[in-house]
């Protein structure tokens, strides 16, 4: 049986975040080791044998039989910037040119385009223009006729890196990119406001990418919704559960249904949405002091709604006195936060059809006046409904 490209690889080169070389000696040290912990827990999680994982300056090489699979899986831990299946072998000038020589044999088809692109580190007796010259000059001898093979180092069909480190060499043909950012669980946890809809799964995600876990909490409106958009919500907290394996897969749920009755029957119904989403930030701070965690992310953006206004969300975060509030998505127009939700897989999951909320006034206010809104709340017994609300809670597991 002819042996497919995938069966040849035994490697994969694990590259990181950019961001990992400004950090201190000993910071760095912390962020690689959590990475490492990370990338473990997926390949068990996902049951990806490996045998080895070796760290090198700059790198991780994962030394597996399943390197095709494992790269799709480490693309997308945070702290990671590529991944690359590979061949291994000697920094031997031979060695290096038998490896490309094999994967090159491969994926070169007739008429195709190729280049040959070397990174060295280490102290060898060629440097990496030999390489690239020496594998380019092997491939046309033997390809180069029988397939009308042409050399194009800009735009090439089929791209050959090889990568050595000092004793160590590895053929690679594809660069996959990963989900960047900072190694998950290397900052404080947040409280993560979770609608259910397109923008806050991307807020969550995008703190989660800087290293945040997030606690994700949804306030369950019913009556006024209905069970599809608790389902919407449970769905889209899997899906960025995907992106944390190996951390708690749990969603805190709310019942708030209660406090945003009182609110209609007591208060001005042009303040309904503020103050319903002031109840959801006071709640979400004690959570916040519950599970330790130091801030609380919301996927408001300016103008999104009448509630997210520039005035109006000053007049929401009055509501909390103890924890910043933090607003990924405050400047992004809508088709820049659906690019996102496609990329991370929660766009079809949001966009599925769910009840919407049956207490949002006709006509809400959009310019509200602090003043104004803490004197409605004085017809609340805000104390009570918060209270109540931390007594509610759900936790589910996803």
């Amino acid at each position: 049986m002819e042996t497919s490209v995938k069966d040849l690889f035994d490697s994969v080169i694990i590259r990181f975040g950019g961001e990992l070389w400004i950090k201190k000696t000993w910071t760095r040290r912390l962020y690689e080791r959590r990475l490492i912990r990370n990338i473990k827990n997926v390949l068990k999680h996902y049951e990806v044998s490996y045998s080895e994982i070796v760290r090198r300056h700059g790198r991780l090489f994962l030394r597996t039989d399943s390197a095709v699979e494992a790269a799709r899986r480490l693309a997308r831990i945070f702290g990671i910037s590529s991944v690359s299946p590979s061949l291994e072998t000697s920094s031997k000038l031979e060695d290096i040119i038998d490896r490309s020589m094999l994967l090159a044999g491969h994926l070169l088809k007739e008429r195709n385009s190729f280049a040959v692109k070397c990174r060295r580190v280490g102290d060898q007796s060629y440097s990496s223009a030999d390489v690239c010259r020496v594998v380019g000059q092997r491939i046309l001898d033997e390809f180069g006729e029988k397939l009308g093979l042409e050399v194009d180092l800009d735009r090439p069909d089929v791209k050959l890196g090889v990568e050595v480190r000092n004793d160590e060499a590895f053929v690679y043909s594809d660069v996959i990119d990963g989900a960047g950012g900072m190694p998950f669980g290397t900052q404080a946890r947040v409280v993560g406001l979770l609608s259910g809809g397109i923008d806050s799964a991307v807020a969550c995600w995008l703190v989660m990418k800087r290293g945040c876990p997030v606690v994700p909490v949804y306030f369950d409106n019913m009556p006024f919704t209905d069970e599809t958009t608790t389902e919407r919500a449970l769905n889209v907290a899997e899906a960025l559960f995907d992106w944390a394996v190996g951390f708690p897969r749990k969603i805190y749920v709310v019942q708030h249904g209660e406090n945003l009755k009182k609110i209609i029957e007591s208060c001005s119904r042009r303040f309904t949405c503020l103050l319903c989403k002031r109840m959801m930030y006071r709640t979400a701070e004690r959570l916040a002091d519950m599970m330790g965690a130091e801030g609380i992310v919301t996927g408001e953006a300016i103008g999104e709604q009448a509630s997210q206004t520039i005035t109006n969300l000053r007049v929401l975060s009055n509501a909390v006195q103890k924890y910043p509030i933090h607003r990924p998505l405050l400047g992004f127009d809508k088709a820049e936060t659906e690019t996102i939700a496609r990329k991370i897989g929660t766009y079809e999951i949001s966009s599925r059809k769910a009840g919407g909320c049956a207490a949002v006034p006709s006509k809400p206010s959009t310019m509200a006046k602090l003043e104004e809104v803490i004197a409605a709340e004085e017809k609340l017994n805000i104390k009570e409904m918060v209270e109540r609300s931390i007594e509610s809670i759900k936790v589910v597991k996803v």
